[in-house]
């Protein structure tokens, strides 16, 4: 449960983290506005803000704390290890295929311009744990939708999504079945 305090402290954070990223017109293609997050990672106190918001909008949606982060491959590794910590879980990333050693269960997921796979190693999950997958931003949700598949084929107990950001106009949380929690839009 948040209070008050941490409810004000998270829409402070929120602006904070809005006003890193960067915003370059016309990339990868003309008409595209893209949104950088890496801004988020390249200094310690915007880093440490980032990972304190993330860390309070858990606690907000969440009634109990996840057991495992999944985080997706490739930017999902970049906090997603921080936030497993930070919330005293383990973590297990998400690759495409043919990344990961051993036995993997995987999924295949439809992009923007093709499709692809992920896959998971088969022990990472025991059944009945509770996971939450995290990513940095949420665009048409076929990534994320295949990372849930993938904890449901191991049992996990799927809490929900994490995102950094939200490409809103795409619908990208309309293909996802459990709650979807984006810290900015």
């Amino acid at each position: 449960m948040v209070t008050a305090e941490a409810s004000q402290k998270l829409h402070k954070l929120h602006d904070e983290l809005r006003g890193a990223l960067k915003q370059y017109p016309d990339f990868p293609q003309p008409g595209i506005i893209f949104e950088d997050i890496l801004p988020l990672f390249s200094s310690f106190e915007v880093h440490t803000k980032l990972v304190d918001a993330l860390v309070l909008q858990v606690i907000e949606a969440f009634p109990s704390k996840p057991d495992v982060i999944v985080g997706l491959d490739a930017r999902g590794f970049l906090f997603g290890p921080t936030l497993a910590l930070k919330l005293e879980a383990g973590f297990v990333p998400v690759r495409k295929r043919g990344k990961m050693p051993g036995d993997c269960v995987s999924e295949k997921y439809v992009k923007e311009y093709g499709e692809d796979w992920f896959e998971m190693q088969k022990d990472v999950i025991k059944p009945g744990q509770k996971v939450l997958v995290v990513d940095d931003i949420i665009a048409t949700g076929g990534s994320a939708s295949a990372a849930g598949s993938l904890v449901r084929q191991l049992e996990g107990d799927l809490l929900g999504y994490l995102f950094i950001l939200e490409l809103d106009f795409l619908k990208g949380r309309d293909k996802l079945d459990a709650p979807v929690i984006t810290l900015l839009h």
